[in-house]
């Protein structure tokens, strides 16, 4: 998928979204694979509907009266026959058609009750979920036509739910070698800003090989030239360099820092392919530090099209307490 592809339609201007707007709640259902994974749902549209014969995630318009959540557990019943029991919020999509122009709200669900079938589909098919590298390449998608405004869901369902951060500059490279080889996260982010230019290339290719041989993947915290002349998957801007940007960098993963609502939409705007907000809670270096709490994230990630991870203060535990809150997971430097 191209950078301009993953811009497309992720910014629609406020006038656009209230002229006949129309609200949807869509499920990501997924599930756990036997060898390991995910796998998710989707499902084909009946023939008389608007784009007949594609792909999609279930799901319906918001009827009046209703929130998101209630009308997807409503529709959820009349396609598929199933009671939604556990599901979280995640990303948000505004994008036009030519036959209208909508707002859709993606739940991630987890668990339901009742046989699943397709009542008011052609047919459902289970995908699984793929890699991060290049992200999904819709050419090559066991199904075919996808709808549009679904298919920037497809590269963040393979995004992981913990980001690691390297902290080797505080306790050593073969420590941090060492704690990489033992838990194999599946994103690795290289931030080592006190060490020299000459360590942190030479670490940055260590973490490469390393975390590559298992079929993770690695970010840099820093220069796109440095990122892929160290063989990295992408890279990873602060906030100031987020800003600074003028388009997205060409290159396969890009993350940023983000703080506040105006860098989030520049992120959004970008069509970057995940962001990191926080601080949650303080963290050991930085104890008086200002928060946003969990209530504070939530609101900021509400109506968010990117996959974001909390951090600041984050363990393995707070996973679902962040997804519960809208986020993608949680992105941490020691716990993990």
């Amino acid at each position: 998928m191209t950078a301009e592809s993953r811009r497309q339609n992720l910014v629609v201007s406020g006038a656009q979204i209230e002229a006949a707007l129309t609200r949807v709640s869509a499920a990501v259902i997924v599930r756990d694979c036997a060898g390991g994974g995910t796998e998710y749902l989707l499902a084909q549209r009946p023939p008389g509907k608007a784009y007949a014969g594609y792909w999609e995630f279930p799901g319906g318009k918001v009827e009046a009266g209703e929130t998101f959540a209630e009308a997807l557990v409503r529709e959820l019943q009349e396609e598929l026959g199933i009671t939604v029991t556990a599901m979280t919020p995640w990303l948000t999509r505004h994008f036009v058609y030519p036959h209208a122009r909508v707002e859709i709200r993606f739940f991630r669900v987890t668990a339901w009750t009742g046989d699943l079938q397709p009542l008011e589909h052609t047919g459902t098919v289970w995908l699984n979920a793929g890699t991060m590298a290049g992200g999904r390449d819709l050419d090559a998608m066991p199904v075919s036509p996808v709808l549009p405004a679904n298919t920037p869901i497809l590269r963040a369902l393979a995004l992981p739910p913990v980001l690691a951060i390297t902290q080797a500059a505080e306790v050593g490279v073969a420590t941090e070698l060492v704690r990489i080889a033992r838990a194999r996260p599946r994103l690795v982010q290289v931030r080592e800003k006190a060490m020299n230019d000459t360590d942190r290339q030479t670490f940055t290719r260590q973490v490469v090989d390393l975390v590559h041989a298992y079929g993770g993947h690695v970010l840099l915290n820093g220069s796109v030239d440095e990122a892929m002349a160290q063989g990295a998957d992408g890279v990873h801007l602060t906030s100031a360099a987020l800003m600074a940007c003028a388009a997205r960098p060409d290159v396969p993963l890009v993350f940023a820092s983000c703080h506040t609502p105006t860098e989030l939409r520049k992120a959004s705007s970008l069509g970057l392919d995940a962001v990191i907000l926080g601080a949650v809670k303080s963290t050991p270096t930085h104890p008086e530090g200002s928060t946003l709490g969990w209530e504070g994230f939530a609101q900021m990630v509400e109506g968010v099209a990117l996959p974001v991870y909390a951090i600041g203060g984050m363990s393995q535990a707070d996973v679902s307490i962040a997804q519960a809150q809208g986020a993608q997971g949680v992105a941490m430097m020691r716990g993990w």
